[in-house]
């Protein structure tokens, strides 16, 4: 998978599928406010343009290339993590795990008998 630009005609289709979608009143992905919404004059065109743009439409182009290969297109992320942020945040994270994580044990059936019957009793 590579991630690269859109084409023209790509953002073309993106556009004119999510401003289809706006216009049949599908919730936004962005927060815009009610001034921004006046200034554009709601037009579901320039709003998926402001989604494009910002980054929040989850889509994929699927391109079809010679040979019968075939590629997916994933807009680029702008965030960048360097290796030893990527290492410390494991590290927080199976700090995390390891205090929170609570030993699962087998349930034996005698135990889930005691269980029923705890259960039955304060019926």
């Amino acid at each position: 998978m590579q991630e690269e630009k859109f084409t023209k005609y790509e953002r073309a289709r993106i556009l004119g599928a999510r401003a289809l979608q706006i216009a049949m009143n599908a919730p936004l992905l962005i927060k815009i406010s009610p001034e921004d919404l006046e200034k554009i004059k709601f037009d579901a065109l320039k709003i998926a343009e402001i989604e494009l743009n910002s980054d929040v439409l989850p889509i994929s182009v699927k391109k079809p290339l010679p040979e019968k290969k075939e590629e997916k297109l994933k807009r680029a992320k702008s965030r960048r993590a360097s290796d030893e942020d990527k290492i410390e945040n494991e590290e927080k994270e199976e700090k995390e795990i390891e205090e929170e994580g609570e030993i699962m044990e087998l349930a034996n059936p005698a135990e889930e008998r005691d269980e029923e019957t705890t259960e039955s009793e304060i019926e």
